[in-house]
């Protein structure tokens, strides 16, 4: 009761229209609900009162101080989803961006904002131009605070109210914040000014289809945002597509200095906005003008994965939103990650740099220990490795030779271990699906698709998933295009190699034979009592009977199946079978 009192209080003082007694009445106010993030429904109306009071001082003339207080009010009170009628109008969004500095579609806007202000009670109309109000630079508006309270508003608006975005839209807001990040490069802006242009485009792509395409294509947001990144990071390209830090060329990375939180920040949502843009350009193709810009994007991103920021969790959420974005780029473009020269210290393989390859599988691997919501934290870099391996020879064997190295273990189960082999295997049996698929088709991919050596190094038991989905149940080989290589055998394979049970994948004691002593009689008298209890419980529907059928993969086993396996137990395959293929199981 007394915070209402205390609002009241403060809509009297607002009412009476002078500045002096606003500011007093505001600056209390905004003490005292700065860290008020959540709202009680029974205040809503004088709320609401407020914040049209406010939007009523925000169109006068102001006194620095006043205005300042009118947009820290604004900013507090549109955190409150409940309460955003006085701020998602045309006018006050209109108002809003003239004092972020933010060009609107002045046509658009003066149409609606007379249509808004025909439809007040007596309320005069606001003059507003035809023409498109120019952003605010620094020289113009050196309260850059004022700037990043509006911003804030303005983000907390998009945030909460589907309203606020359609009119944020209808403004056309994304050109004016676009123009102000081509001045990335300018020094002068302050870096919370940045941080919320940032912010409001990536609020605006996130929430609006049209606003992602028109980013992307009008107003070119791939190489715009990759100038940011550019100039957040102070990346130096002594090559094309080769990067460096500025000042540090040459200088191995360990001895490259942190980046700081600001860069970071700014980073992360220009990596957040671009994620948002490119998210159907993967599976796509390209013309050669957009594959040397997804190129010199995937140089920047290369640069990023081998940054580090100030402090562990924050390097990880980095190279979080770095390798989501490297998801997005089209696979003839992920060549990039092996462009840069072998230098001392880089790993190398087959005379390639694999230091970024191997940075994204000790990240996959980060990520797979931890096993917290592996299908947002796992599979966007467990994608990423399968289809640079399925397109890059030197990668997948660069990735066979750390996940699947000859095998020697054949005591224990693939599933059974330490190792990312072991890791990996067990996630193939995996509750969820996708993680499940995504770990099997990465060991297959690593496996050149080859039934026999997937099997090898799973155990037909854990493979059996991926194998029957691709009608490979019969051995083979996927339509994958691979070079030819040997899958070498360690001695210690070669001589368990006729031991080994191919569905655990193990050499496994020998167990007595159940049929043993058994007349043919008896054994086709047990055929035929399995086969009758099978019919039962699928009669029933308790259970489907399957069968392999010709082309890989599993059918149901009819009736008329069941019944020609009890006159005839003995089972006969649909086709031949030829044992000896190298490529099968």
């Amino acid at each position: 009761m007394a915070m209402k009192m205390d609002l009241n209080v403060t809509i009297e003082q607002m009412e009476t229209g002078e500045q002096d007694a606003a500011l007093t009445a505001l600056q209390s106010f905004n003490k005292e609900m700065n860290q008020c993030f959540t709202f009680g429904k029974e205040e809503e109306q004088e709320r609401e009162c407020l914040g049209e009071l406010v939007m009523g001082f925000l169109n006068r003339e102001l006194q620095p101080s006043c205005l300042l207080a009118c947009l820290e009010t604004v900013r507090i009170l549109s955190r409150d989803k409940n309460c955003l009628s006085p701020f998602i109008t045309h006018s006050a969004m209109t108002t809003l961006a003239r004092y972020a500095g933010i060009a609107v579609a002045g046509a658009a806007s003066s149409e609606c904002c007379q249509q808004e202000e025909g439809q007040s009670e007596g309320g005069e109309a606001a003059e507003v131009s035809n023409e498109v109000t120019k952003e605010v630079s620094p020289s113009e508006n050196a309260d850059q605070e004022v700037i990043t309270e509006a911003l804030k508003s303005i983000c907390n608006i998009l945030l909460h109210n589907l309203r606020g975005q359609v009119v944020a839209a209808d403004l056309q807001l994304i050109k004016g914040v676009a123009e102000r990040l081509k001045q990335s490069h300018d020094p002068t802006w302050k870096h919370e000014v940045r941080f919320f242009d940032l912010r409001l485009t990536f609020l605006m792509t996130a929430v609006t289809v049209e606003t992602r395409a028109q980013l992307a294509q009008e107003l070119h947001g791939i190489r715009l945002l990759a100038n940011q990144l550019d100039a957040t990071l102070g990346v130096s390209w002594p090559d094309t597509l080769e990067t460096a830090r500025a000042g540090f060329e040459g200088v191995p990375p360990e001895d490259v200095p942190l980046l700081s939180r600001e860069q970071t920040e700014l980073a992360m949502e220009s990596l957040k906005i671009l994620f948002n843009i490119t998210f159907d350009t993967s599976r796509r193709k390209v013309d050669e003008e957009e594959a040397a810009e997804y190129r010199h994007l995937g140089a920047i991103m290369r640069h990023c994965l081998m940054s580090q920021a100030d402090g562990e969790e924050r390097t990880e959420e980095f190279h979080s939103h770095t390798v989501n974005l490297l998801g997005n780029l089209p696979l003839p473009c992920l060549d990039v990650l092996l462009v840069p020269k072998v230098q001392q210290g880089s790993i190398e393989y087959m005379g390639v740099n694999m230091d970024a390859v191997n940075m994204l599988m000790d990240f996959m691997e980060k990520r797979l220990d931890r096993g917290n919501k592996l299908r947002e934290t796992l599979l966007p870099s467990l994608n990423l490795l399968t289809e640079s391996a399925r397109i890059h020879r030197e990668t997948r064997k660069f990735l066979r030779s750390k996940v699947l190295p000859p095998l020697r273990d054949v005591v224990n189960r693939p599933e059974v271990g330490d190792t990312l082999r072991n890791k990996l295997v067990r996630l193939m049996t995996h509750i969820d699906t996708d993680v499940k698929d995504c770990a099997a088709e990465f060991l297959f991919v690593l496996c050149k698709e080859s039934v026999s050596r997937f099997i090898k190094y799973t155990g037909y038991g854990n493979a059996a998933g991926l194998l029957a989905a691709r009608g490979l149940l019969r051995g083979g080989r996927d339509s994958g295009i691979y070079s030819e290589d040997e899958d070498s055998e360690t001695e210690e394979y070669r001589e368990a190699k006729n031991h080994i049970n191919p569905i655990t994948g193990v050499v496994e004691e020998e167990q007595p034979n159940p049929m043993e002593g058994m007349t043919e009689e008896q054994k086709e008298y047990e055929a035929m009592k399995l086969v009758s209890m099978f019919d039962k419980l699928s009669r029933n529907n308790l259970i489907q009977p399957m069968q392999l059928s010709m082309d890989g993969k599993m059918r149901e086993v009819t009736p008329d199946d069941l019944e020609n396996l009890v006159k005839n137990p003995v089972f006969q395959p649909e086709g031949p079978h030829n044992s000896e293929s190298e490529d099968e199981a």
